[in-house]
């Protein structure tokens, strides 16, 4: 009985709120999880029959098995959303998980690249000016020049481009279609992928843009490898995932004057307050570059 409403709440998240596989799959993990702790502990047959110390239980369940704040904080969200789809299908007659409060977790800022590391990390991308090569720089151009999530990124179709009128058409989170302009570096890169090494890569899959050594869609595992090894090359320490072009677009935007709200439509945030997160950002890289660049940032003060 449980696992068929987990069931109809995962079909209810693909086809009425259009979530993406990767994060209907995620939903799943957590919330199959905390069913099977309430079917081994307490052989729930119903879930108005779930109480909030079953809740809590599970929660401390969690923190014996050691695992991180934000961890336990993500799956008492996926619960959360599931006690409240029950609601919504009078399974339930309370949301009881509201009253349960997210574990504190510490703030914890995600790597950024300076402008130096952006230069360095686009300059090895074209290593041996080989297809595949100018395939990573056209993909680099992109996920930093627009701030595209790596599932973005690699499901993006050549008919998503707009290149004359420098836009791209992408679909974010819940099959949001947004619109976004294009620099000239990124215009170019796709250009010259386009014209002269796509079909070099001899493409089995005809509309995706940017492929495998095989010619069918690269993956999110793929080009986390590229970046990863690109990187190296350019000798840069900081351990940085796809993700981190997005943090370092959406930072580099806010410290050269661009408004929150504007970044927020760029990135394809729904509430600001997510996007609020990188001000905390380039608020730390300010003091760190005032302490070490201003000659009395680190003197305690002298006495008259």
């Amino acid at each position: 009985m449980l696992k068929s409403l987990l069931n109809e709440y995962l079909y209810y998240l693909r086809v009425t709120k259009g979530l993406s596989k990767n994060t209907i799959q995620s939903y799943g993990n957590d919330i199959s999880d905390y069913l099977t702790f309430l079917d081994d502990n307490y052989h729930l047959s119903r879930m108005d029959q779930v109480e909030k110390t079953h809740v809590l239980n599970y929660l401390s369940h969690l923190k014996r098995k050691n695992m991180v704040s934000k961890s336990i904080s993500r799956k008492l969200s996926s619960i959360r959303s599931f006690h409240q789809y029950l609601l919504l299908e009078k399974v339930v007659s309370e949301n009881l998980i509201m009253e349960i409060p997210k574990p504190k977790t510490p703030r914890i800022l995600p790597v950024v690249l300076n402008h130096e590391e952006v230069d360095r990390l686009l300059s090895v991308s074209i290593g041996r000016q080989k297809p595949m090569d100018f395939r990573n720089r056209a993909m680099l151009e992109l996920a930093y020049g627009a701030g595209l999530r790596v599932s973005e990124l690699v499901d993006l179709k050549i008919a998503d481009l707009h290149l004359n009128n420098a836009l791209i058409k992408v679909t974010g989170k819940g099959n949001k279609e947004r619109l976004l302009p294009l620099g000239e570096e990124s215009i170019l890169a796709l250009k010259n992928y386009l014209a002269d090494y796509r079909q070099a890569l001899k493409p089995l899959d005809k509309e995706t843009l940017f492929l495998n050594r095989e010619g069918k869609k690269i993956s999110r595992i793929g080009f986390y490898k590229i970046i990863r090894h690109l990187a190296k090359i350019a000798g840069i320490e900081k351990p940085i995932s796809p993700h981190t072009l997005r943090h370092t677009f959406a930072t580099h935007l806010l410290e050269n004057g661009a408004d929150l709200r504007s970044v927020q439509e760029l990135l394809g945030h729904e509430d600001v307050l997510t996007t609020e997160h990188y001000t905390h950002i380039s608020k730390a890289r300010l003091q760190d570059a005032y302490e070490s660049a201003h000659p009395r940032a680190n003197r305690k003060g002298t006495s008259l």
